[in-house]
């Protein structure tokens, strides 16, 4: 997800280190985990912790809309600053010198404790968290891609690294309504990254 600073906060100089975001998802993890409050990771870092490349922007963790005061709660009683911005769909915990992304809505509405506990228990730099299913992580990406924001060259090889893991099915079903997500599955059966959708052949 994009994000920013807001007016009043220090602005960083330059884009987090990979040292910065890994160390703050840790502390992030463990907060809500010590916390009690059901998330998963996702995002880049969930594509990584499954076996995609690393993400080199932020850290993005789902959370479910009814748990949103309690994951700030817990986070700014661990020391971590806690940003609500304007946007309605997430709010924002800076630790370690890097920006993680606690989001509670997407393209389908607020994210509901179902879809967050649609994840398994897999350790991520030593720390054993939920990350969430690959199905549902090439869904959101999917149902993000609009007029705006739709680069399915970084969508290919997200989908290229996880497809031994995703519910094809699912996927097409889950992102029948968005043209993009049309566009996407057709590249990638002519890239032969994922098989032509069987009815197509009968």
């Amino acid at each position: 997800m994009r994000g920013g600073y807001l007016p009043g906060m220090s602005p960083t100089p330059a884009p987090a280190s990979r040292d910065a975001l890994r160390e703050a998802l840790k502390r992030v993890a463990v907060a809500l985990k010590q916390g009690e409050v059901p998330f998963a990771l996702t995002g880049g870092y969930a594509v990584w912790a499954r076996g995609g490349p690393e993400s080199e922007h932020d850290v993005d963790f789902l959370v479910a809309a009814e748990d949103v005061d309690k994951a700030a709660e817990c986070l700014s009683a661990q020391g971590i600053e806690v940003v609500h911005p304007p946007e309605d769909w997430l709010f924002k915990a800076y630790t370690d010198g890097a920006m993680v992304d606690l989001i509670h809505r997407h393209s389908g509405g607020p994210a509901t404790r179902e879809v967050v506990q649609d994840a398994d228990l897999l350790e991520v730099l030593s720390v054993e968290m939920p990350v969430l299913s690959a199905t549902e992580v090439v869904v959101q990406k999917m149902l993000a891609l609009d007029e705006h924001y739709c680069d399915f060259g970084a969508m290919i090889p997200v989908v290229r690294a996880l497809r031994e893991q995703v519910d094809l099915a699912r996927v097409r079903k889950e992102t029948a309504d968005s043209p993009f997500a049309a566009a996407l599955l057709f590249l990638l059966e002519r890239l032969g990254v994922v098989d032509p959708e069987a009815d197509a052949l009968a």
